[in-house]
């Protein structure tokens, strides 16, 4: 395992937040399109396991197989470019605009939906033969999951959106922490074993992931679940997301990037 220093990985960091703001828009909707679509088919899974299995943990231990995948495979999840990209702005790398900034973000927030949409169809296709026959288990907690993260939140107005914010917040802590683990080694192996720890964590916690619930949620949707569009966008999808930004901006891009980047005076002996 070749095990770079903080100083290093935080400079890469940077550099990765600065390449996405230059990558072409084709580049960014087909990478942020297919990170979508495979943390979906993840998600997916995860939940059929826990069905299937009876354990909650279980579902959550394989999780982070498609975090590892798509990440392998250099895809952008909003969640990451939330970390990333405005650490290339905050180093005032040329170029480097906030106007670019919030571009990269909304067209990775725009390919991420349409993959996640996209697995939610086909998987409610194949689960119901055309829509001719219920979902079975899996719809029924899928639809479950949908009711009680958007009316279960509303039912507690304030408390319930600032609840899913935090939750939001705590998730993108723990998902960047795999983003930047992944950047400590040059070995496959050694990126994989630091990724999978945090975002394990946070699918077994239940904390919130925009992205997840880009599927989540359109799924439960067609499969019957008892909300709307505007609870679902209100009461969860703009919470989560906010909370995903100040997640991983502040408790991980930030701090990493102050303490090993723009580091203070060293206190000199006496």
């Amino acid at each position: 395992m070749a095990y770079l220093e903080p100083s290093e990985f935080v400079t890469k960091m940077v550099d990765s937040g600065e390449s996405k703001v230059f990558m072409s828009n084709k580049d960014t909707l087909i990478r942020a399109f297919m990170a979508g679509a495979i943390l979906a088919l993840a998600a997916m899974f995860a939940i059929t396991v826990t069905i299937k299995t009876g354990s909650p943990l279980v579902g959550a231990m394989l999780f982070p197989v498609g975090f590892i995948m798509l990440y392998l495979m250099k895809f952008d999840l909003l969640t990451g470019v939330f970390t990333l990209v405005p650490l290339a702005y905050l180093d005032k790398r040329p170029g480097v605009t906030a106007q670019r900034v919030f571009r990269n973000w909304g067209m990775v927030f725009v390919g991420n939906f349409a993959g996640a949409l996209t697995v939610a169809f086909f998987m409610s296709f194949i689960l119901t033969y055309g829509y001719s026959i219920d979902g079975g288990a899996i719809a029924e907690k899928v639809s479950s999951i949908g009711e009680s993260r958007t009316v279960g939140y509303k039912e507690h107005g304030v408390s319930g959106w600032i609840t899913i914010f935090i939750r939001g917040m705590l998730c993108n802590w723990m998902v960047s922490m795999g983003v930047v683990g992944a950047m400590i080694s040059t070995s496959a192996t050694s990126k994989m074993m630091a990724m999978w720890m945090p975002i394990m964590l946070f699918f077994f916690m239940g904390f919130e992931h925009s992205i997840v619930n880009m599927f989540l949620f359109p799924f439960s949707m067609i499969m019957g679940g008892d909300f709307t569009v505007s609870e679902y966008l209100i009461w969860n999808e703009l919470p989560t997301a906010l909370g995903n930004l100040f997640g991983g901006l502040f408790l991980v891009g930030l701090p990493l990037y102050f303490t090993h980047v723009k580091t203070g005076s060293a206190h000199q002996p006496i």
